[in-house]
C-alpha cells in the first residue's frame, strides 16, 4: 500500500514538474517564440496561456512596447565644412519577433544596429546642408526624411523605427573655445569704438563749452563796460547838475572830502599858505 501510494505521489510530481515545463504565459507588454533545440519555430505567440514541449523547447520573450534609445554624441560636418556633435535619440518597438531574432538576437544588438544606421543617415542628411540650416530652418526636414530612411532599412531586421530626433546639436569644444575668442575679440573692438567715440564726443562737449564760456564772460564784460560808463556818465550829470545849482554848497561838499581824505589821525601838515586849504572855515 506505502509503495502504490509512493508510485502515485512519484507520478504526480513527474506529472506536475510535466506540466510546468509544457505550459508558459506572455504577459500584455510582450510577445515570444519558441525555440525546438535552438532553432526558433515559425509561430509568434500573442499575450496569453500557451502550451510547448517539456525540455526540448525553450521560450523567449520580447518587448512589445515602444522603446526608446539614446544615441552617445557624434560629430558630424555640414556642407559648409563645420563640425557639429549630434545627440539624437529613437524610438522604435518590435514588429516581427522571428525575424528580429533571427538577425539580432537581443535588444543590446538591436541598439548597436540601431545606433549605426541613424548615425550614418545623419551624417549624410547632415552633409547635405548648412550649419545654420541643420540647427534651424530645415531641422525638421531633415529628421522627417532620416526616420523614413531608417525605417525603411530596420524594417529587414524586425523592427519598427517610429522617430529619430536630434535632442541637441552643440559645438566641438575647440570651436566653442574659436568662438569664444572671436566673441571677445569683437566685444573688445566695439567696446574700443565706444570708447574713442565717447572721448571724441567728450572733447566736442568741452570744447563747445569753453567756446560758450568765453562768449558769454566776453558779453558780460561787455555789458558790464556799457552798465559802469552809463553810470559814470549819470554820477557825472548828477555832479554837474549839483554844482550849477549851488556851486558855494559844491565846493564846500568837495573841500570837505578833501580835507577827510588828507587828515588821518596824528597827521600833520606843513601849509605855506593855509588860506586856500582854510578859506571855508572862515
Amino acid at each position: 500500500m506505502n509503495k502504490k501510494v509512493s508510485s502515485l505521489a512519484l507520478i504526480a510530481l513527474l506529472a506536475l514538474a510535466l506540466l510546468s515545463q509544457s505550459i508558459f504565459t506572455v504577459n500584455q507588454m510582450e510577445t515570444a517564440i519558441v525555440l525546438q533545440l535552438g532553432e526558433p519555430l515559425d509561430d509568434v505567440y500573442k499575450p496569453g496561456l500557451h502550451f510547448k514541449l517539456p525540455f526540448i523547447q525553450k521560450v523567449i520573450y520580447f518587448d512589445a512596447r515602444v522603446l526608446d534609445y539614446e544615441a552617445s554624441s557624434r560629430e558630424a560636418f555640414t556642407v559648409d565644412k563645420k563640425a557639429i556633435v549630434l545627440d539624437n535619440y529613437a524610438r522604435w518597438r518590435i514588429t516581427d519577433p522571428l525575424q528580429f531574432y533571427r538577425t539580432m538576437r537581443t535588444l543590446v544588438g538591436a541598439q548597436a544596429r540601431l545606433d549605426d544606421v541613424v548615425y550614418s543617415q545623419l551624417r549624410a542628411m547632415v552633409g547635405a546642408y548648412t550649419l545654420s540650416e541643420v540647427v534651424s530652418t530645415q531641422r525638421a526636414a531633415i529628421m522627417t526624411e532620416v526616420t523614413e530612411k531608417v525605417k525603411g532599412i530596420m524594417k529587414g531586421f524586425g523592427v519598427e523605427v517610429l522617430d529619430v530626433r536630434i535632442k541637441r546639436t552643440d559645438l566641438p569644444a575647440e570651436n566653442l573655445r574659436a568662438i569664444f575668442d572671436r566673441m571677445r575679440a569683437e566685444r573688445e573692438r566695439q567696446a574700443k569704438q565706444y570708447r574713442s567715440e565717447g572721448e571724441e564726443e567728450s572733447t566736442r562737449i568741452r570744447s563747445d563749452a569753453d567756446r560758450q564760456k568765453a562768449i558769454i564772460l566776453a558779453d558780460a564784460a561787455r555789458d558790464s563796460q556799457i552798465i559802469r560808463g552809463d553810470a559814470d556818465a549819470r554820477a557825472a550829470q548828477i555832479y554837474a547838475d549839483a554844482y550849477n545849482k549851488n556851486k558855494d554848497f559844491y565846493a564846500f561838499q568837495r573841500w570837505l572830502e578833501a580835507m577827510r581824505t588828507s587828515f588821518n589821525e596824528n597827521s600833520k601838515m606843513v601849509l605855506s599858505s593855509p588860506e586856500a586849504l582854510l578859506k571855508h572855515l572862515k
